[in-house]
């Protein structure tokens, strides 16, 4: 029989406790599973609750901080200090597993030693609504390999796990390290390509494997600031794992300029959304453009920065009016060029 070691940080959040400790032994049949509440020095009655979880089951460990340590710090006591199961997974004790997504997990770890860590569909939901209905019937595994998974992150330039609903290999996370406290806000994109880099990555098809809260206190930000601040995250976030994986990856030169491309190409966007929307007065466009030209050399020549001084000439007052316009100015020229290749093709 599998062993998984979740590793579920509290922080003011034990209220939820039980629910999420629900989740992870009652509903995850055939596995051999431990749990271990870290309360990082709350305030409030958190670290009660989860002492009198600890007392109704003996798989359920607790440790108490006496003073805060911080998420990061919170989470490498847990993986590398704490779990020694075959498998660990991280829960923040306000999201939750959907039923079996643990057995479905180990399972295709067992499967395929090859992979490093598991993941799947994870489902969000609003606070104080109702759980929606998630499908646990998995239709299959699928494993990518690591070097095809990364590459993907790096033309992406963003991630594409939440991160309740993965597992991991303890040995391949003790290998890797522990999350950098230098990435607070995108420590997780960084550890899934670290873990990518050494090894190949396991996909859950058909089935649903968490439920992710989504609320005010989620770290994630989705103020006009906050967007800049993820940007800044994520280029040291990618840049760490062009350093510390270096001689995983010999692309490394090429994935640099990709995923640069990709972040100065988000900034822009940005920016020149700003203009079409109204908002130049609260989104940080010269910064955005700022974090472009730092990003890429020669910046200028991509097409969101034409995009950018087309709107600049405008003005702020008038394009969002003129916006309609201007789009389909746009389009019109991009079917004459269609059709101008077209006429190229037939030799016309």
């Amino acid at each position: 029989m599998s062993s998984v070691s979740v590793v579920i940080p509290c922080y003011k959040y034990g209220h939820f406790l039980a629910d999420c400790v629900r989740s992870v032994l009652e509903e995850q049949e055939g596995l051999d599973v431990r749990v271990l509440i870290i309360d990082d020095a709350s305030p409030d009655d958190s670290a009660e609750a989860a002492r009198k979880l600890a007392a109704s089951d003996p798989r359920i460990e607790v440790r108490v901080h006496e003073r805060n340590k911080g998420h990061i710090a919170t989470y490498n006591e847990g993986l590398l200090e704490w779990a020694d199961g075959d498998y660990v997974a991280l829960l923040s004790a306000d999201d939750r597993l959907v039923p079996g997504a643990l057995v479905r997990a180990a399972a295709l770890l067992d499967a395929h030693p090859e992979a490093g860590f598991a993941y799947g569909r994870p489902l969000r939901f609003q606070h104080g609504g109702p759980l929606p209905k998630a499908r646990t019937g998995g239709t299959g595994q699928v494993v990518y390999p690591g070097p095809w998974w990364l590459e993907r992150r790096f033309a992406e330039g963003t991630g594409c796990i939440t991160s309740p609903e993965v597992v991991v290999r303890t040995s391949l996370q003790r290998k890797v390290g522990g999350y950098d406290p230098k990435l607070p806000h995108a420590g997780d994109i960084e550890m899934w390509m670290r873990l990518a880099s050494h090894a190949d990555v396991g996909y859950v098809r058909g089935a649903d494997q968490a439920y992710y809260r989504v609320h005010g206190n989620n770290m994630s930000t989705t103020d006009f600031g906050g967007q800049l601040d993820d940007l800044r995250q994520r280029r040291v976030a990618f840049e760490s794992v062009l350093v510390k994986c270096a001689d995983q990856l010999p692309q490394a030169e090429r994935l640099s300029l990709t995923v640069h491309t990709r972040l100065a190409r988000f900034a822009l966007r940005r920016a020149y959304r700003a203009y079409d929307r109204g908002r130049t007065g609260v989104v940080p466009v010269e910064e955005l453009v700022e974090f472009a030209r730092d990003c890429l050399p020669g910046f200028e020549a991509l097409p969101e920065y034409r995009a950018l001084r087309l709107r600049r000439r405008i003005g702020a007052g008038a394009m969002p009016y003129l916006q309609p316009l201007v789009l389909s100015a746009v389009a019109e020229r991009g079917r004459e060029w269609l059709w101008w290749q077209s006429w190229k093709r037939r030799g016309l």
